[in-house]
Order: structure tokens, then sequence, then C-alpha cells
């Protein structure tokens, strides 16, 4: 009986013991595991902040992962709309074949034309007679139309909305609203190839845009610009559309024209749009060049017409007229013009004329003296000269001196 009571008092003395020992083990257990993930806490580097997310949430709206889910589609979508590259549409020249032509200075351009102003020779010929899209060339009859009308530039015209809806999707600094005088609506369509501006100046026209465009294709005939065709006054159309020998006619025309050549011709210009100065800039920049002299000029880019340029330039001691058309990359209308110059330069100088005898004056008639004349001054007023013609009586006779 004792011995029971000894075992009952060994066991309840165990018991006591017991519990104290476990949970030393587990509290010791549990620092360990506190200590080593405080170890692994410490090595890891910070979360990432995500700023849009907080921007958000302090705005009062909660960035659901909806919304993100969205955002990062979108991201991924304009990222890969920048990567899709669109080939380029061939132009009509290049379709046709016409930039395989040969010609001795392996031109880049499909249409090649250089003509002695005053004497009509022709120096390089390359397919003078195909008749492409001329782009903005176009612009040049345009502003001929305009000037021999001699409606006043000082005239204030407002930029309508239809001179913005006519060509959607063309970036110009010219608003609806937007009101300037026809003199610099005519500037910045030579110089800086203004569509909108060109547009105006046919919409605002006496008459209308279809008296205008009439009067655009009724000059081409009278200059005998056979293959010329004109439906719209900027150039945007590629039914817009005429040869190289054509435009050498408009160049000449046009070349008559004081103002045309001082707009078409200007390195920049800042116009007031507003209460704003916008700077505008040559389309050409040939017309920076220093080495170059040139009196009259305009380029063109449509896709279907390729790189075009008109200029009439002072080269290797000669007035002459250059046309390239359809011109293979962005600079290369650029490049072929250097490429002629350089070649006109290595052809020895064109024989002087031999020394008139200048007739004696008269009373009714002012002669100066054959061959002294401007190149400036037109064909008709030389060949007066030449003939010993009163000068005054030519004038009221030939219509392009009015």
């Amino acid at each position: 009986m004792r011995n029971n009571w000894l075992i009952v008092a060994l066991v309840l003395a165990l018991a006591s013991i017991w519990p104290g020992a476990s949970m030393a083990q587990r509290e010791k257990g549990s620092a360990a595991k506190s200590e080593a993930n405080a170890k692994a806490a410490a090595g890891k580097k910070p979360a990432k902040v995500n700023r849009a997310s907080v921007a958000r949430v302090r705005e009062g709206r909660q960035a659901t992962p909806q919304r993100q889910a969205r955002s990062t589609r979108s991201a991924r979508q304009r990222v890969a709309a920048r990567r899709v590259v669109v080939p380029a549409r061939p132009a009509e020249g290049q379709l046709a074949g016409l930039r395989e032509t040969e010609d001795p200075l392996d031109l880049r351009s499909s249409v090649a034309l250089v003509v002695d102003q005053n004497t009509n020779e022709v120096l390089l010929a390359k397919n003078e007679h195909a008749v492409l899209p001329i782009a903005s060339i176009t612009k040049l009859m345009t502003a001929l139309v305009v000037s021999e009308a001699q409606l006043p530039l000082e005239e204030p015209l407002v930029v309508s909305t239809e001179d913005v809806a006519a060509y959607p999707g063309r970036r110009s600094p010219l608003r609806a609203g937007t009101t300037l005088t026809r003199g610099e609506l005519l500037h910045l369509a030579l110089m800086a190839s203004e569509n909108r501006a060109a547009h105006a100046l046919g919409r605002t026209f006496p008459g209308g845009m279809a008296q205008f465009v009439g009067l655009m294709n009724a000059k081409a005939r009278e200059l005998g610009m056979t293959d010329t065709r004109y439906v719209e006054p900027t150039g945007l159309s590629a039914d817009n559309r005429s040869s190289a020998q054509d435009l050498v006619r408009l160049v000449q025309a046009a070349f008559v024209h004081p103002v045309l050549r001082e707009f078409s011709t200007t390195v920049e210009a800042a116009i007031p749009l507003g209460r704003r100065q916008v700077q505008f800039q040559t389309t050409n920049g040939l017309v920076r060049n220093p080495e170059w002299s040139i009196g009259l000029q305009k380029t063109g880019f449509i896709a279907a017409a390729g790189r075009c340029v008109v200029m009439q330039a002072q080269l290797a001691g000669r007035q002459l007229i250059m046309v390239l058309l359809d011109s293979a990359g962005r600079y290369s209308r650029m490049g072929d013009a250097a490429r002629i110059r350089r070649w006109l330069g290595s052809k020895p100088p064109p024989a002087a004329a031999p020394d008139a005898v200048t007739p004696p004056a008269t009373p009714t008639a002012v002669v100066p003296v054959a061959g002294a004349a401007s190149p400036m001054v037109p064909a008709w007023a030389k060949a007066a000269e030449t003939l010993d013609l009163d000068i005054a009586a030519a004038t009221a006779l030939h219509p392009s001196a009015r």
C-alpha cells in the first residue's frame, strides 16, 4: 500500500515537470524561427512601388486588377504599333520602269530635263515626255494664276473648315478661323508648300474653286502644256499630271513674276498666327546653299509622284531650268541636282555671242544694247530689242506683259 502511494507521488511529480519543459522548448523553437525569418527578410530587396497605382489611390480611384490589365494591354499595343513598318507605295514612274532608263549621270530620278533658259537648248534629257503626277509643283501654277489675276495681296482671307477638311490627316498650323492676307497665303504656298494656304487661294478666288481650276487648265493650254491637267490647286491629288517638257514652260512663265521669284526662294519667314509668331521654312534645302544661285523653285512629294523639284538657277555661266520627277529617296532629288551641277561645271563654257552693233537712239524708242538684257527680261522683250522695236508698243501687244 505504501509502495502504491510512492508510485502515485512519483507520477504526479513527473507530470508537473513535463509541461514546463515542453513549453520552454516550444518557446525556444519559436524564437529561433522568428530570428530566421528576420534574417531572410533582411536579405530580400524592398518591393517596387507602382507610383501610378499610388497616385490613383490618392485620387480616390482604386487601381483594380482589371484596370491594371487593360493598361498593360494598351502599353503593349502601343509598342507593337510603333514596330509595324508599312512598306512605301511605289511611285507611278517606278512602276512604269522609268528609273531603269540609263543616263550619263546615273540619276536616281525617273525623269530629268535641263534646258538653257535663253536659247532653249536641251542639255540633258531623260524620259522628258513621260506624263506623271507632279505633287506640289502644282502650286506653281496656282501661284501663277493668282499673280496674273492681280488680286490685292493685302486683302485678308480666312482659312475655313473647308480648307481643313479638304485634306484630312494633314498637319498644319493654319487652323480654321486663321486670318492671313492673300500675299501671306501665297508666300506660304510657295516657300513652305502649305496645302491649306493653296486651297484657300483657290476657294476665295472670284468664281470659286471650279472657276479657279478651270483657269489653271486654261493657262496650261495657253502656254502649250499639252500633257498637263489639273483637278485641284495643292497637288495632293495624283490626278494633277504633267511632263518635264511642259514644266519647263511653266517655270519660264512663272519666272517673269518678281513676287513668285521672291516668295519661292525665301529661306524662312515668321508669320503671325493670332497672338503668336510661327516660323515657316523652305522645303528646298538648296535655297540655303550659298553655292547655288536659284531664281525660282518648287518642290513636291506624294507617294504616287515620288520626290520632285523644278528650278531656275544660274549654273556654269548659264541661266538654266531644271526638272526632276519621281526621285527615289528623300534626298536623292537634291543629290541628282548636285550631280547635274558638277557635270555642267566640267563642260566647256558656251561660246559667247558676237557683239551686236548698238543702233542709234531715236526720240520715239529707247533701244538698249542687244544682249545686255537681264535674264529676267521676257523673251518677247528681248526680241523687241533685237529687232529695234518700240518696247512700249511690244508691251502693249504681248498679253504676258500685262
